[in-house]
């Protein structure tokens, strides 16, 4: 179970989303794409996951400019490949994509649900 540090650093980035985070929340959010629950602020293990597929075991980040910088790209290499050992998908967009093509976003993520499903049938 998460610490309790981890759990309140988790509550506090959901009651202080980005305008990306917020805009697609409003998308996923109650089973509205193509019926998929996904959780905000998820936590697994030591890391807090922007938003996540249980079912699909897909986790969704959303990264600002800050993510481009040498180190921070290592950081979010070693991340997902410790996720990818938990098997769990990571998928990542830029706050751009999100905010200037949500739609294509969306696509995205759906097309990564209906394939990583069909690859792991339930």
């Amino acid at each position: 179970m998460p610490d309790a540090q981890l759990r309140t650093k988790a509550r506090t980035l959901r009651n202080n989303q980005t305008p990306a985070e917020r805009l697609l929340w409003s998308r996923l959010r109650s089973r509205q794409l193509s019926g998929y629950k996904f959780r905000r602020q998820h936590i697994i293990d030591s890391y807090i996951l922007d938003f996540y597929c249980c079912q699909a075991h897909l986790a969704i980040e959303v990264d600002g400019g800050q993510h481009a910088d040498a180190e921070k790209l290592k950081l979010d290499d070693a991340r997902t490949a410790h996720l990818e050992t938990r098997g769990i998908r990571v998928i990542r967009f830029w706050n751009d994509e999100v905010l200037n093509d949500l739609d294509h976003v969306l696509t995205e993520i759906d097309a990564v649900l209906i394939e990583t499903l069909a690859d792991n049938p339930a």
